[in-house]
């Protein structure tokens, strides 16, 4: 089972910790992780619910990016994790591109589109996505593919654990800045 801490942290950049991944991972692990990504864009839409655009455009830390780069990223994290998954079980190890995500929130959309469109892509890929989490063999959880930025092979499961952890990481982002803010 991986070990992911839970508790708030008082690192703004990591509110939930880091990931920190187990080399073990049971099926129940797994179902866990897939019921988190189930579970996430309701979860962003709520840390995002009735946030005015002033309140999208504040980094939810000193020098961090705004929600709204915030609820971007995720939607572009997570159609490249998707994405990913399908190469895998489609291909022997593939290697993936890495992309800049930094300079990917810089871009117009991800500084200036309402959040609605990256919360509704978020429903509808992760729909698509847990269906396809939810159909596969304990073999196939076990395929890889190469990250040449983290210059190693990753399997699926461990990226599943990720992607949860990443779910829960940036919408602590956003709810703790609500806290912090007196939004809530």
């Amino acid at each position: 089972m991986a070990r992911m801490q839970t508790a708030q942290s008082p690192d703004l950049r990591f509110p939930v910790g880091r990931f920190d991944p187990h080399p073990a991972i049971s099926e129940q692990q797994r179902r866990e992780w897939i019921a988190e990504i189930a579970a996430a864009p309701a979860r962003f839409r709520e840390a995002v619910s009735g946030l005015n655009d002033s309140q999208l455009d504040t980094p939810y830390r000193p020098e961090g990016w705004t929600v709204r780069q915030v609820i971007h990223h995720v939607a572009d994290s997570h159609m490249n994790s998707y994405i990913r998954f399908r190469l895998a079980l489609t291909e022997e190890n593939p290697t993936v591109k890495p992309y800049h995500e930094e300079l990917w929130a810089e871009l117009a959309d991800a500084k200036s589109m309402p959040v609605e469109v990256s919360l509704r892509l978020l429903e509808t890929m992760h729909a698509r996505w847990v269906r396809l989490l939810e159909s596969l063999t304990p073999e196939q959880w076990a395929r890889t593919f190469e990250h040449p930025g983290l210059k190693r092979n990753l399997s699926l499961e461990w990226n599943l654990g990720l992607y949860a952890w990443h779910c829960r990481h940036h919408a602590a982002h956003i709810t703790r800045l609500r806290e912090r803010q007196g939004w809530n």
